[in-house]
């Protein structure tokens, strides 16, 4: 099957779970309210793109290029980003749904998470040097051999970091989420 090149295209409102979306590389194009739930994007590349809306939840990402996009009101559960190809791999997130997503040992620096739930989202051996969560909940997030240097975390919430196991070094914490930082010591404070 031939794959084709896509430039500036909208989708608006289109269910890929019933006309799946053609293989091949996107460019510069705007999904919105689209239903991409269980799509095998393995081998896409996707550059410059948008997404708004839209249901991405337990799709396939098997060497998926993504570069440079824009995740904003999306529903994300379940994503192996350890699948995706490394080559350029960059993306934002805002005000999405990444619960139970995988970043195991993938290179996003600079990444920028905001308003959005990484609930029980596995960033083992990550590396997120200078990337910004903005007001994200990290309830169960693991982090173990992570790198956090020049991470803000300043604004978010629920994460529990062991600071022996992780780089932390100039990374930015609340006085309020300090108690994420020594939970593995099992004490109180007030």
């Amino acid at each position: 099957m031939k794959e084709i090149t896509v430039l500036d295209e909208l989708y608006d409102k289109v269910d890929f779970s019933v006309n799946p979306l053609p293989k091949g590389e996107y460019e510069n194009c705007t999904f919105k309210n689209c239903n991409l739930l269980h799509a095998d994007l393995s081998g896409f590349i996707f550059s410059d793109c948008v997404f708004t809306s839209c249901n991405l939840s337990l799709i396939q990402l098997n060497k998926t290029a993504f570069r440079d996009i824009q995740f904003k009101d999306c529903k994300m559960l379940g994503l192996r980003m350890d699948n995706c190809n490394p080559f350029g791999l960059s993306f934002s997130f805002d005000n999405c749904v990444l619960n139970n997503c995988t970043f195991h040992k993938v290179k996003i620096k600079n990444t920028v998470f905001k308003n959005s739930q990484l609930q029980e989202t596995d960033f083992t051996a990550c590396d997120l040097s200078g990337s910004q969560f903005e007001n994200c909940d990290l309830a169960r997030a693991t982090f173990d051999g992570t790198v956090l240097e020049k991470v803000d975390l300043r604004t978010s919430f629920n994460y529990s970091i062991d600071p022996e196991r992780n780089n932390i070094k100039r990374a930015k914490f609340s006085t309020q989420g300090i108690s994420g930082l020594l939970d593995k010591y099992d004490i109180q404070i007030e």
